[in-house]
């Protein structure tokens, strides 16, 4: 995707622009935001590697050198069969260089270089153990080979030679010497740093002219018997002499080791990591396509509704399209599911439905911007962790994101939300509530915060709660500063809260034309200060300049909700309050969300389970009144009304209404447990025992009703 190819160009830019170390530093910001967005893995055991079936002990032993420890780690935890074959369709399918094809050819030849490395290397342990048999896994067939099997005053020993693109740190040419240590056994592999000269050589014990630290003797000892040799003992890479006076560089081993981590260089394992998590909700053909994503998301207050919002934006590396010939066009269908948990809990959860159809001369141009799917929901006080499952119906592919959003605590006082970067600020209805907006602006955000010298770039923060005395004295310096070491650009300007319309939230933004800035990563600052220049709180984002004339934004996918129903906004923070436990303030919402709207439905039959559940009976039944001439039928109205006369001990009542709603739907276990304990609380052990075996017809795993059958049966 052409945002993600901009983020690449740029990071190679840098490198070339900054030193080293300010890169290993400070890092692209980007990059740091999906690492912070990577989920913890709940772990279950792990099972002994000896104790797994034989196949899937080969499959360790086959990929023994090119799997992550990261994917070994879920693989050893998975508890049955099926999981550990849809993991290797996974494994295999995400280093598959050709996936619009049926064969898999880096699998293949990792098949091919395993057994011949076994037919080749085996002795008295398995070939692909041995050192020749592990690198000629990682690396494959050498370009060229030296051997020294009987040169006199020599170990055995044998070169490979190899040449690369010289990427994933290795050199482009380098060679691996494998020796005999002692003139017999395995071949080794031979470390210049570790090993030195001297273990080349035979008979060093009784040569008193050399000593092992006598790197240069050495050296020429071995070129008079191998010239080709000798520069390989001092350096993987032939001809690089930078160690003094002939000692072998430290180097070497750094070398060695990016070779061992070649095969994994460019395996992101977080496919394994979210298969544990996700292999019961995301369906067989799905998990085998998990497809990376970039992804933003924050609580910002809302100006108008006096509440919180989770904003978040997820733009896919790819999507799969069908093509609907009939409308010349091309279509997917994408589901977004939306959580949001506090510990185990689940603390609110829904799902959207998108359908993106686009006309075939758009197809192109619509896979290289991407497309960025936004929502928004509002959300209770606290610190939560939000999960943005996306999928793919159309190529069964599936996407996540996710963040820890929120303070366990409330702020207090004075305080900014923001800053929020986008690079358009557009006209949108007020009478709407959308992603990214603010009253009646919205900030068009591109998750990356990746800007051009074409693009402007839109800084938008909120003043919250700031007293009257702020208002008149406070203002916002805003400080924005490169992060190249050497003479970074940095700008500074300052606005006055007394400038902008005081309110419980005033909301600021400020424009900065990208062309000011020269390609760098960048921090902009913003410092909210009091009349005599204390600083009253701290805020900081993050942005990148990208030496392209321009950059491609993806395009924008988002649902406006019509705040004639922002009753339904009520509904979910009283679900959240509910969920937590704070009746009081769930209790509110939803007295808040009844009052705005009375005659819906379904959030009537939500207050009165909260009622029922807080045992205020009276307000119960008298609130389920309004469900009788539901559309919906008058089950629920019967059922709530049964169990607000159980909880009131009216159990006659409640048999009666209770057996109203089981002629209209026998199968809800709620029902008929209540019902047994208005059978039991009247003495009818028959009727009871019917209602609870009942129940346990519908779900076998209710203990307490086990316990309460047995107890009857008796």
């Amino acid at each position: 995707m052409n945002v993600r190819n901009e983020v690449q160009t740029m990071k190679k830019w840098s490198i070339a622009l900054l030193l080293l170390g300010a890169i290993l530093t400070l890092g692209p910001a980007v990059a740091a935001q999906k690492d912070k967005a990577a989920p913890a893995v709940a772990k279950s055991p792990k099972l002994n590697e000896k104790s797994l079936p034989v196949q899937y002990r080969d499959f360790l032993d086959l990929t023994a050198y090119i799997i992550t420890s990261a994917e070994k780690d879920v693989f050893l935890q998975l508890t049955n069969n099926r999981d550990r074959d849809i993991f290797i369709q996974n494994f295999w399918k995400l280093r598959d260089p050709t996936p619009g094809t049926p064969e898999n050819e880096y699998r293949e030849e990792i098949v091919r270089r395993f057994n011949y490395a076994n037919k080749k290397f085996g002795s008295g342990q398995p070939g692909w153990r041995t050192d020749r048999g592990k690198f000629y896994v990682i690396l494959g067939e050498p370009r060229s080979y030296d051997r020294f099997w009987g040169t006199l005053g020599l170990n055995p020993c044998e070169v490979w030679y190899y040449f690369t693109d010289g990427t994933k740190g290795l050199p482009a040419h380098f060679g691996l010497i494998f020796y005999q240590r002692g003139g017999s056994g395995d071949y080794r592999l031979y470390d210049p740093f570790m090993d030195g000269p001297k273990a080349l050589l035979q008979n060093m014990a009784s040569n008193s002219q050399l000593t092992a630290d006598d790197y240069e003797g050495l050296y020429n000892k071995i070129r008079e018997l191998a010239p080709t040799l000798a520069s390989m003992t001092i350096s993987l890479t032939p001809g690089d002499y930078d160690g003094y006076a002939f000692q072998p560089s430290p180097r070497n081993t750094i070398i060695l080791a990016n070779i061992i981590e070649s095969p994994k260089a460019d395996i992101r394992p977080t496919y394994a990591t979210h298969f544990l998590d996700y292999k019961g909700i995301v369906s067989t053909e799905y998990l085998t396509n998990y497809i990376d994503t970039q992804g933003w998301a924050a609580e910002i207050q809302d100006p108008v509704l006096d509440m919180r919002f989770v904003h978040f934006s997820i733009v896919p590396q790819k999507l799969t399209f069908d093509y609907f010939e009939p409308k010349d066009q091309y279509f997917c269908a994408l589901k977004v599911s939306v959580s949001l948990r506090k510990g185990e809990s689940v603390v609110y959860q829904y799902t959207k439905d998108y359908a993106l159809e686009v006309p075939a001369r758009d197809l192109d141009r619509t896979k290289k911007l991407g497309i960025a799917l936004e929502d928004t929901f509002p959300v209770v006080e606290g610190k939560f962790h939000l999960s943005v499952l996306l999928q793919n119906a159309t190529g069964k592919e599936f996407s996540l994101f996710e963040k820890e959003i929120g303070d366990a605590a409330p702020a207090l006082g004075p305080r900014l939300d923001g800053p929020f970067l986008g690079y358009k600020l557009d006209q949108a209805r007020s009478d709407v509530q959308m992603p990214f907006k603010f009253a009646d602006r919205k900030l068009v955000f591109d998750p990356t915060n990746l800007f051009s010298a074409s693009d402007e770039i839109h800084v938008h923060w909120s003043v919250l709660d700031p007293s009257t005395e702020l208002w008149q004295g406070g203002d916002v310096q805003i400080t924005v500063k490169g992060k190249r070491p050497k003479e970074p650009v940095t700008k500074s300007s300052v606005l006055k809260l007394a400038d902008s319309r005081f309110g419980k939230v005033m909301s600021l933004d400020l424009v900065l034309p990208a062309k000011d800035f020269t390609p760098d990563y960048y921090d902009v600052q913003l410092n909210l200060r009091a009349q005599d220049g204390t600083v009253l709180d701290q805020k900081v984002e993050h942005f990148v300049i990208s030496p392209e004339a321009a950059v491609a934004h993806p395009i924008i996918k988002t649902k406006a909700f019509p705040l004639t129903n922002q009753f339904a906004f009520h509904y979910q923070l009283a679900h959240q309050y509910d969920v937590l436990g704070l009746d009081p303030a769930a209790g509110a919402a939803y007295a808040k969300a009844y009052a705005l709207n009375p005659k819906y439905k379904d959030g009537i039959i939500e207050y009165v389970n909260f009622l029922l559940k807080i045992q205020k009976y009276d307000e119960a039944l008298t609130l389920s009144d309004s469900l009788q001439d539901s559309a919906k039928g008058p089950y629920d109205y019967l059922l709530l009304k049964g169990l607000a006369f159980f909880g009131k001990s009216d159990y006659p009542r409640a048999t009666s209404s209770l057996l109203e709603a089981n002629k209209i739907y026998n199968s809800d276990t709620r029902l008929l447990n209540t019902l047994g304990n208005c059978y039991l609380r009247t003495g009818r052990t028959r009727d009871a025992l019917d209602a609870f075996q009942a129940s346990l017809r519908m779900n076998s795993a209710q203990e307490d009703i086990k316990k309460i059958v047995q107890d009857l049966q008796k």
